[in-house]
């Protein structure tokens, strides 16, 4: 079942429920309303029979009064008064004395008083007032009042109205509010499907269009939400995040399988000519007849080289890996300054000529990944002494939680069209010149973004360049 369904059946149930419920009790108060106002007029015309009649019979012996059993009289014989000739009109009454028999009644005499029961009789005896409801060819409402002598029941004054007119208007009553009742659940059924279904329409445009992003995984796209910031607003707001977070995640995965087919086409390109020339030199030395010794010297020359060209890639790819793989970086207690003169003259060794100047602070101890961080600045000062001439300055600076290290040259700089892709594998800038396999940039990027830092390369044309590693400081 839909949620629009589901919606529509909820409010049209506790709609129902409480329709019934103030349907039930406006009935239940308008029955109870009549009634007591029908038990109000008996009683008023209870009381005009009490003052205008029950003096007169009484004071009328011999025929009247709790002991004598006499024919019946007529109201008219016995008072003239307006409100004794108007009882006809709008009650029935009956006067009984104290044994149930009938002594008086208006026009048309009847044989016998109005039924009353037992417990009714036993109430009367002691001096209450005693209500029935019977059913005589159709339903009365009887008043039996008692009349009271010296303690005494004497008389018994009887007052009924039919009920008719009244069980009338309840039903009437009752069928108007099972007809209202059926009509607004109608109406409300039709009313609520509308408002649920409008109301629900823009949740039914971002399914629609979330079904459409992922059939076509086109993660570019955006649910459009023009309404007012509330539960459905929020969720396109956070469909919409989710749809970033995705579409980067999927251009993610899309560079690296790129990166992960060029890695594999630089690997093998890298690898195919030590290959070539091996298996070339190989050929050479099989040739019959056998070439000469100097010519076979300068073949073993050529395969020691090409051996240990394949030796350095497979082990700056091992490099490669383990910087990738990094996960819990071992600390140590580090002079900084100690450290970074002794990468200074272990890059001195690669080219004893150039100048390398340092400006660290002195004793500036740090918890620090050494291996990581040396590994690091060795890669820029290879770098720097390969791609430029002259002074090459290192320079650190620590503020308060983060340590800065600067590695300047003053070569020619980095052209801004390969700046994008520095830091790519098997990138060089310049392949005819220059040696390495463009990982050493991308191995130092992965050590320092395992320490929690990054590495910038900022390069100014005919200027030199600057690489600079951020990390956090913690001495």
């Amino acid at each position: 079942m839909s949620i629009r369904a589901r919606f529509t059946l909820l409010y049209n149930l506790i709609l129902l429920l409480t329709l019934v419920f103030f349907g039930t009790a406006l009935y239940g108060i308008q029955a109870r309303s009549t009634l007591n106002n029908l038990k109000k007029d008996l009683i008023y015309s209870s009381d005009a029979i009490a003052i205008n009649l029950v003096p007169m019979i009484l004071s009328n012996p011999p025929g009247f009064g709790p002991y004598v059993a006499a024919d019946p009289k007529t109201f008219e014989s016995l008072s003239n008064a307006e409100v004794i000739k108007s009882l006809r009109e709008r009650e029935i009454v009956r006067v009984l004395n104290a044994d149930g028999t009938l002594i008086a009644a208006p026009y048309g005499l009847a044989d016998q008083g109005l039924p009353y029961s037992d417990q009714g009789y036993a109430r009367l005896q002691k001096g209450e007032i005693w209500w029935e409801s019977v059913r005589l060819g159709e339903r009365l409402l009887i008043l039996n009042r008692p009349v009271m002598q010296e303690g005494k029941l004497s008389m018994i004054l009887q007052i009924a109205r039919p009920l008719t007119e009244r069980d009338r208007s309840m039903e009437a009553l009752g069928r108007t509010l099972i007809v209202a009742i059926l009509l607004t659940m109608f109406a409300a059924v039709a009313i609520g499907w509308f408002f649920s279904g409008y109301v629900l329409n823009p949740i039914r445009k971002i399914t629609q269009t979330a079904r459409q992003i992922g059939n076509e995984q086109d993660f570019s796209r955006r649910v459009e939400y023009l309404g007012p910031q509330d539960e459905v607003g929020q969720l396109a707001v956070t469909i919409n995040t989710m749809l970033g977070k995705l579409e980067d995640a999927y251009e993610g995965k899309a560079r690296a399988l790129e990166l992960q087919r060029e890695f594999v086409a630089d690997v093998s390109h890298e690898l195919r000519t030590p290959l070539t020339t091996l298996r070339g030199n190989l050929s050479l030395l099989s040739h019959q007849p056998a070439v000469s010794q100097e010519e076979q010297a300068d073949i073993q020359k050529d395969m020691v080289e090409e051996t240990e060209r394949m030796i350095r890639l497979v082990g700056a790819l091992l490099e490669q890996a383990r910087a990738d793989s990094v996960q819990d970086v071992v600390r140590d207690r580090v002079d900084l300054a100690g450290l970074l003169e002794e990468v200074i003259r272990q890059a001195r060794h690669l080219e004893e000529s150039r100048q390398i100047v340092l400006d660290a602070p002195e004793e500036l101890f740090l918890q620090i990944w050494r291996d990581g961080l040396k590994q690091v600045l060795l890669v820029l000062l290879d770098n720097a002494l390969k791609y430029s001439s002259g002074i090459i300055e290192v320079t650190a600076l620590a503020n308060e939680d983060r340590l800065e290290i600067r590695v300047r040259d003053h070569g020619a700089g980095i052209p801004e069209d390969k700046m994008a892709h520095i830091f790519d594998r098997f990138y060089r800038g310049d392949r005819a010149s220059g040696t390495g396999f463009g990982l050493g940039l991308s191995i130092a990027k992965s050590l320092a973004e395992a320490m929690g830092g990054q590495l910038v390369l900022e390069s100014q044309p005919g200027e030199g360049s600057t690489a600079l590693i951020s990390l956090p400081l913690d001495r």
